[in-house]
């Protein structure tokens, strides 16, 4: 049963049905059904494990949602379908999913094998540029596996209904349609267009040398058959360059500063928020102490004296060789740095003893 506005009294009464004729039954999009999960989550809870049918199994599926119920959560054996996290996991996906009939079956069989990896590389693009933030989409869009399966099916209709490829066709309806039609920012609209345009286009398919960076990584590999392209894949790198999805490189400071701050962010909330039981250590007292560890492990500030003679020799003139004044430079930072420290650390210690606020 599709959960929805309606199917709450069709669910329970196919619920208790199922309980005791050992049926299995399978509710889908839960997080669709808000207002009948505290209804749900009382049947469940009213379960009673004699009275059930052996053979009675409940599925549940749904996206992840803070309306639903944790009860049933915790009494359930849970299994999670994340999305690939990176270009390779991504399109890799998307090839393995392909059999190898169907990689071989189009007329225009060498056009459509690079046309193939071509909306498969840009699908992935699509989704992975949403971790770049602002500097990826304007408005965050949640493109699904079937915009990438109906441009892929469009594909080979026009590849067998034409002897040439319709770019245009191609480019309007994926571009436009497919996953157009759910940008609503006119910018994003542009960015569309013109990272599409780089992947399905005649020299992605005509020209062996077309690659899709100026580092010449990625590049739609020769057509051949399916095994041959999922291993041209095992070989890109795990670390996606900014330049593919066409940003500047300085993009992955603001992407590696939003992973750490969610790390953190997930880190701190899944701390105790309050002591242990008795004899415990509190939540103050472990941090205290492990600042003090930290200030007593603290280097002391970086100086020239100890240093070979020739580290920060000068010349004739008495100028500083490079090597001299690169280090000077560094130990600046350094040295900065671990006064930074030092007050943070301090600072802290005051405010777990109520000194500063």
């Amino acid at each position: 049963i599709s959960l929805g506005q309606g199917q709450g009294p069709i669910a329970e009464r196919k619920l208790g049905e199922a309980s005791k004729t050992g049926m299995w039954l399978l509710l889908q999009n839960c997080h669709l059904a808000v207002s009948w999960m505290p209804r749900m989550e009382a049947l469940v809870e009213s379960f009673d494990p004699a009275a059930l049918h052996p053979d009675f199994r409940l599925w549940l599926t749904a996206m992840p949602s803070p309306q639903f119920p944790v009860a049933v959560l915790q009494n359930a054996v849970k299994m999670t379908l994340e999305p690939p996290k990176g270009l390779k996991a991504n399109v890799s996906g998307s090839f393995n999913l392909f059999t190898d009939e169907q990689f071989e079956e189009c007329k225009q069989a060498e056009a459509y094998k690079r046309l193939c990896f071509s909306l498969c590389w840009f699908h992935a693009v699509m989704q992975e540029r949403r971790k770049f933030g602002p500097l990826g989409w304007n408005i965050a869009y949640d493109y699904s596996e079937s915009d990438r399966d109906c441009c892929l099916k469009q594909l080979k209709v026009f590849l067998d209904k034409y002897d040439e490829v319709p770019y245009k066709v191609i480019v309007q309806l994926s571009g436009d349609v497919n996953y157009g039609g759910r940008v609503t920012d006119y910018m994003d609209q542009r960015a569309v267009a013109a990272v599409l345009g780089t992947y399905v286009c005649p020299p992605a398919v005509e020209d062996d040398a077309y690659r899709y960076t100026e580092d010449g990584k990625y590049y739609p590999p020769a057509p051949s058959d399916k095994a041959a392209v999922l291993e041209y894949i095992d070989q890109l790198p795990l670390i996606d360059s900014p330049e593919i999805f066409g940003l500047h490189r300085n993009a992955a400071i603001a992407f590696e500063n939003s992973e750490t701050r969610y790390l953190m962010d997930t880190i701190i909330s899944v701390q105790p928020r309050t002591g242990g039981g008795s004899g415990g250590k509190s939540t103050d007292e472990v941090v205290s102490e492990l600042a003090q560890e930290l200030s007593n492990k603290m280097p002391s500030a970086l100086t020239a004296e100890g240093a070979a003679e020739v580290t920060f020799a000068t010349d004739a003139e008495g100028a500083p060789f490079p090597l001299g004044t690169f280090l000077s430079i560094e130990m600046q930072k350094f040295n900065k740095l671990l006064k930074k420290m030092v007050s943070t650390i301090h600072e802290m210690q005051r405010a777990i003893k109520g000194l500063v606020v």
